[in-house]
């Protein structure tokens, strides 16, 4: 287990060999319901150590090889476990105040993080459907906490910072206040939309209106009314096709202890089914050139989307 720099790219790979053995989509007992040894009874949400994890509180000390760099892979590995229900096909199906819950966890888990010096990034991601390889269907998300800064969130730190040195003013506030074309769904703190600038088929991003750069930071109606966003927002997926669209949804946030004026949290959701149904794949283009290709517009997709929300309760 180890932490690998690409040396052309910056990106880094997490190299972690051992998560082979770990269940895949098995039938029978459900390791996160009720009364399994991991979880025990008189629960709402539980967050659990990742039995297979990519970073660990002692890693090894990686081998290295001249020329190339490696890095301990020093962090924790978390499953936030949403409800003890197994029969939710998703979040979008809780009640508001239980997306709450989870999103409180999620806030005190992070308090916890900012503490260690090592620890640089909380990354929280959660990945929905099997035919995207989900292992484990019980409603659950996941929290890499991380010695490194991921170069996804790098490269907007930078051109955000660069924007601002310029103007003097955040992009993301210019964004979230100026993206009224494409809105999906917005209540009084939050804004979700898909991106004029959107890689794949169903993508929408949810931001705060107000700049906050740490999820640590929402006040307590900000995180009631993102429970509130993320419930609206993910039922539009699920009911926009004929189907349940398969998904990945991750924060952005800043680096840990660093503010940014610059900066700001946002989710981003990945919807992976293109309008016909069809699951998108990344191919040549998107993987050998990060080069994004869409079979529809960004404006189609948030009518589409708009119109599926008038569907959910």
């Amino acid at each position: 287990m180890e932490i690998r720099k690409h040396p052309l790219t910056g990106e880094y790979i997490l190299v972690s060999p051992h998560r082979l053995g770990r269940p895949w989509q098995p039938e029978g007992t459900c390791p996160f319901c009720p009364g399994a040894p991991e979880t025990g009874f008189g629960w709402d949400v539980l967050l659990l150590p990742n039995k297979y994890p990519v970073v660990t509180r002692e890693p090894p000390t990686p081998g290295g090889e001249e020329l190339y760099e490696a890095l301990p892979a020093r962090g924790l590995s978390l499953v936030v476990v949403e409800t003890p229900r197994h029969d939710v096909d998703d979040i979008s199906d809780l009640p508001t105040e239980q997306i709450e819950k989870v999103l409180k966890l999620l806030i005190e888990t992070q308090k916890k993080a900012e503490e260690d010096p090592a620890a640089r990034y909380f990354l929280y991601f959660r990945n929905k459907g099997r035919e995207i390889g989900v292992s484990l269907t019980h409603p659950h998300s996941q929290i890499y906490i991380l010695p490194v800064v991921p170069p996804r969130v790098e490269a907007e730190l930078r051109a955000s910072e660069e924007w601002y040195r310029r103007r003097g003013t955040c992009l993301h506030c210019l964004i979230t206040a100026r993206e009224e074309k494409r809105v999906v769904y917005q209540n009084a703190s939050w804004k979700s939309f898909v991106p004029y600038y959107a890689r794949w088929p169903h993508e929408v991003h949810i931001y705060p209106k107000r700049h906050v750069t740490h999820l640590t930071h929402l006040r307590r109606d900000e995180i009631r009314d993102l429970a509130d966003a993320l419930r609206k927002t993910l039922c539009t997926l699920k009911t926009a096709l004929s189907k349940p669209m398969p998904y990945i949804l991750v924060l952005h946030q800043a680096p840990l202890r660093q503010e940014t004026p610059h900066y700001h949290l946002h989710f981003e959701i990945y919807g992976m089914y293109r309008p016909d149904g069809r699951l998108k794949y990344a191919a040549g283009a998107e993987l050998g050139a990060s080069l994004y290709t869409l079979d529809t517009t960004p404006e189609e997709v948030a009518e589409r989307l708009k119109t599926a929300l008038s569907q959910c309760p």
